[in-house]
């Protein structure tokens, strides 16, 4: 008896069992198939392309290629392809610092004088930690306009330091916080001082072996690099192989090439501690605070934010012809990492959307109409500590938020005086006084929050926005407004023109990507862009008219 009643236990458990996995499928299935979605609407077919991986608790659950490795060559996408991956070097240039300071080769306090005797810290202590955390005050050399004027040449570490030692600090070390690709190749640079290797053999030894990275390496366009994606760039409404960029430029602060599947064995490798121990990489994890107390989202090596109110661990990558990004949520055990093999296509916002899903918090607000008058009582001038400023202005219906110099963006309204910026995940919440007036807003960021103070300024009719020579590009030619009259659209620099027929040539100035504004009248014009981002037409709202002008093809 107690045999068969034994057997029938088992036999439930089995069957439970059986059913839970099958129960938990489709759940998979539906995450891929939104996965899907959101990939190839950007990565299409016959267009430059991604590689895209989604781990949940230890499982790789999705792993696929969308659009070309190999342009010239045919030759689609794998999520094998191997790609560049940037800044997210600047990790394994952190885990490499933090494997010689708990060997006791250095200390995150010692002064890089101890390394680096030379260096001109203009009379500031800068140590290694600022090096790590980006608050070390030394300009970044990327951000140098001599810079591309080596970009092709191949120069010791020693030789790129020389070349941004001496300029000006640009504040107090550990008292602002500054992305800053100068601070990671000095560490590379200490990395080779203090173990006596050089940068590329110190990683392969020490952290793609043992974490079984058999796909990463140092960068190289020299070496034959099996499954290599090749790296694009926009150019105009077309698509150009990616500019030259010597590997040894961007050393220990962006060299390394991998695979999204390689970046998630790194990602086991740390936290399961075969790299690190434990209380040194929560440190890592952990964000830096500034002297004044203030957060800076950052650890050593890693942003740290927040995605529908769970922690998250990232970094994202850019570099000639690659932009990636990679996602780590603790709480759930959840690796997302989108590699682009173009610059004109960023992985940031479908990796974090993929990242939403996996954890079961998609992005997904639902808007709330209201009258007009109502959205009338949030618009206005609203500035922050520093100044910077951000207007809240109205176009009928439709509420719309933009920073000074900045793209114009939806917000739409989801609860009380709470609002979402459209097609992402930041948040717009305005508080009122006793009145009932509106006195500020916060902006929430993935956990960066912002307070914007209302200010008594009117709103600007229109907003100047800087737009580079490429997007302008789209528009030059000769458009048809009416029969018999042109309007001719020409570029100077980062400065585009309209001419009419027998009309001088007047200057106009951009808003956003596709609408543009005249100084001289009151008359704004709207591009129309399909989506590869060539331009056929344009209409002209001028005097409550609207005119179309159709491009004039030769």
């Amino acid at each position: 008896m107690k045999q068969r009643f034994r057997q029938i236990i088992i036999t439930a458990m089995v069957i439970l069992i059986t059913w839970s996995a099958r129960a938990q499928s489709p759940n998979i299935k539906t995450m891929a198939a939104e996965f899907d979605k959101l990939l190839s609407a950007q990565f299409k077919t016959g267009e430059t392309g991604c590689a895209a991986l989604v781990a949940i608790k230890g499982n790789v659950v999705y792993q696929k290629g969308f659009g070309m490795a190999n342009l010239e060559l045919n030759v689609p996408m794998q999520p094998e392809m191997v790609f560049r991956v940037g800044s997210i070097t600047k990790q394994f240039t952190a885990v490499a610092i933090l494997q010689l300071m708990e060997q006791g080769k250095l200390s995150l306090q010692d002064e890089i004088t101890k390394f680096i005797p030379d260096y001109p810290t203009q009379a500031y202590k800068i140590t290694v930690e600022n090096l790590l955390t980006h608050t070390s005050g030394i300009k970044s050399y990327t951000n140098v306009p001599e810079f591309q004027k080596y970009i092709r040449e191949d120069f010791k570490p020693g030789e790129v330091i020389d070349k941004f030692k001496n300029l000006p600090m640009e504040f107090a070390p550990g008292t602002k916080w500054n992305y800053n690709n100068s601070g990671f190749f000095l560490l590379g640079y200490i990395i080779e001082k203090v173990s006596g290797m050089t940068y590329q053999e110190y990683i392969r030894e020490n952290l793609l072996k043992p974490a079984g990275m058999t796909n990463s390496l140092y960068g190289s366009d020299v070496a034959i690099i099996k499954n290599r994606a090749y790296g694009y760039q926009p150019d105009g409404d077309k698509t150009a192989n990616t500019d030259y960029i010597s590997m040894l430029l961007p050393f220990s602060a962006g060299a390394i090439m991998s695979t999204v599947g390689d970046l998630y064995k790194w990602n086991r490798a740390l936290v399961s501690y075969k790299l690190l121990k434990k209380e040194t990489l929560d440190k890592a994890f952990t964000e830096y605070k500034l002297s004044n107390g203030k957060g800076t989202g950052y650890g050593y090596g890693w942003f740290l934010r927040q995605l529908q109110g769970s922690p998250t661990i990232e970094h994202g990558g850019a570099i000639n012809g690659y932009l990636c990004n990679g996602i780590y949520l603790p709480n759930e055990d959840v690796f997302v990492a989108v590699f682009s093999n173009s610059t004109g296509k960023s992985p940031d916002a479908v990796s974090t959307k993929m990242a939403a899903i996996a954890i079961g918090k998609p992005l997904n607000y639902t808007e709330i109409t209201v009258p007009e008058n109502v959205l009338d009582q949030y618009t206005g001038v609203y500035t922050d500590e520093d100044g910077n400023e951000r207007v809240i202005s109205r176009d009928g219906a439709q509420l719309y938020s933009q920073r000074s110099g900045g793209a114009r963006y939806k917000i739409m309204l989801f609860a009380a005086d709470k609002f979402f910026f459209d097609d992402s995940f930041t948040t717009m919440a305005f508080n009122r006084n006793a009145a009932g007036t509106v006195t500020d807003g916060v902006t929430d960021d993935r956990g960066t929050r912002i307070i914007w103070t209302r200010t008594n300024k009117p709103v600007p009719k229109h907003i100047e926005v800087s737009l580079t020579p490429e997007i302008l590009s789209r528009y030059v030619g000769n458009f048809e407004l009416m029969p018999g009259f042109q309007i001719t659209m020409t570029v100077e620099g980062d400065r585009i023109f309209t001419q009419g027929t027998g009309q001088p040539k007047v200057e106009i100035f951009p808003e956003s990507e596709t609408r543009f504004f005249l100084k001289v009248v009151d008359a704004t014009l709207d591009f129309v862009v399909d989506e590869s981002g060539k331009c056929d037409k344009f209409v002209l709202h001028q005097g409550g008219r609207d005119l179309e002008g159709k491009r004039i093809l030769k």
